[in-house]
C-alpha cells in the first residue's frame, strides 16, 4: 500500500467533504469532528455515490438511497438496506451484506494523505 497526498489540508475544514481519486478509486473524505475519514465513495449494497450521506448521531455514515449506516472508522454497516419500507429489506437480501471499504488518511505537512 501507498500514500498518496490528495489535497492541501485547508480545502477540508471541519465538516466539509470532497471527493478524490486514489489510484483510480473514488475516495469520499470527510472532515468529522476535527477527524480525517477517508471511504469510498460508493455505497457497497448498488454502488451509488456516498457524497451527499449524512452522518448520524452516531458518527456513521448513512446512504442516502437506502439509509444503511456505515461506521466511519471500520466501514461496518448497521441495519442493512431499511429503505424503502418492504422493498428496501427484500433488495437487501438479494446480495450478503458488505462493509463500506474504509482507507487510513492522515494530515501531515498541511497536506492530507490517504492509503491505498
Amino acid at each position: 500500500m501507498n500514500w498518496t497526498k490528495v489535497l492541501a489540508a485547508s480545502e477540508l475544514p471541519d465538516g466539509a467533504r470532497k471527493v478524490v481519486k486514489v489510484d483510480g478509486t473514488k475516495v469520499l473524505l470527510l472532515n468529522h469532528e476535527g477527524t480525517i475519514h477517508a471511504v469510498a465513495n460508493a455505497c457497497p449494497h448498488l454502488n451509488l455515490p456516498m457524497k451527499k450521506g449524512k452522518i448520524d448521531e452516531n458518527g456513521a455514515l448513512v446512504c442516502p438511497f437506502h439509509r444503511t449506516a456505515f461506521d466511519l472508522c471500520s466501514g461496518k454497516p448497521s441495519n442493512w438496506t431499511p429503505f424503502p419500507p418492504v422493498v428496501g429489506p427484500m433488495m437487501g437480501s438479494l446480495g450478503a451484506q458488505k462493509d463500506l471499504p474504509v482507507f487510513s488518511a492522515k494530515t501531515e505537512g498541511g497536506e492530507i494523505w490517504v492509503e491505498a
